[in-house]
């Protein structure tokens, strides 16, 4: 089981829709997935449950939630026992308390970025943030880039590209600026999942997000409490 978080202190820089997408994309390629939002906008399980029964099937925990009266809180957090990947979108303005949370829980922490100077100096203070605070190298979890909403040839652009150079984290994929991410949100579904043939280009780049996670699986990770298992899953 790979534990993966969207993680970004930065607001509208599409840390549902990479998880949406991603956990929508892992559960097509037939991999148990279940979907963890702590963020009180609650915007991953709307789409959860917006998400056709007739589309492969995703664990949804909306973990922002107190758990309901005579329900503990272990048994609300527990996952199917097929589950192989764990997927938790995360809000905005992050505190330091959850961020330290968030990193001890997890393996993977995946970073959204926009190509604007504003979007890139605040992930520059997030990633800080992750390493000192966080603690993330020295738990050894695996950090990475989604840089999302981009447009090739534009100035925007090539500031996002010095940043990333400058890094010592991998960008594992380019999300292209497409209308079709908002019509599948809307849905519930994923950029694959839609009919629309000029669609279809954009699932090469999660294509490349699952072989990058696949590797992860067979190295080193940090150590957290598993989530509880149950045996049957609840879709939205």
């Amino acid at each position: 089981m790979l534990r993966i978080t969207v993680m970004n202190s930065k607001g509208g820089c599409g840390k549902t829709t990479v998880a949406t997408s991603l956990a929508s994309y892992c559960s097509a390629q037939g991999h148990g997935t279940a979907l963890f939002d702590y963020d009180r906008q609650a915007s991953a399980t709307r789409w959860l449950k917006e998400r056709p029964q007739r589309r492969p099937p995703i664990h949804g925990v909306a973990a922002y939630a107190p758990p309901r009266e005579g329900v503990t809180r272990s048994w609300q957090m527990r996952v199917p026992p097929e589950t192989r990947f764990i997927i938790t979108d995360t809000p905005a303005a992050i505190g330091d308390c959850e961020i330290d949370d968030r990193i001890a829980e997890t393996d993977v922490v995946l970073i959204p970025v926009l190509p604007s100077v504003i979007d890139i100096h605040s992930t520059a203070d997030f990633i800080r943030d992750i390493l000192l605070i966080g603690k993330a190298r020295s738990r050894n979890k695996h950090l990475a880039i989604i840089a999302n909403r981009t447009r090739i040839r534009t100035k925007a652009m090539t500031r996002l590209e010095r940043f990333l150079e400058s890094l010592d984290i991998p960008v594992i994929a380019y999300i292209r600026d497409t209308q079709h991410y908002v019509t599948a949100a809307e849905q519930g579904l994923g950029i694959h999942e839609l009919d629309a043939r000029d669609a279809r280009q954009d699932e090469a780049a999660w294509a490349e997000v699952l072989d990058w996670l696949h590797a992860q699986e067979h190295s080193s990770v940090g150590e957290a409490p598993q989530p509880r298992v149950v045996q049957h899953a609840h879709h939205y």
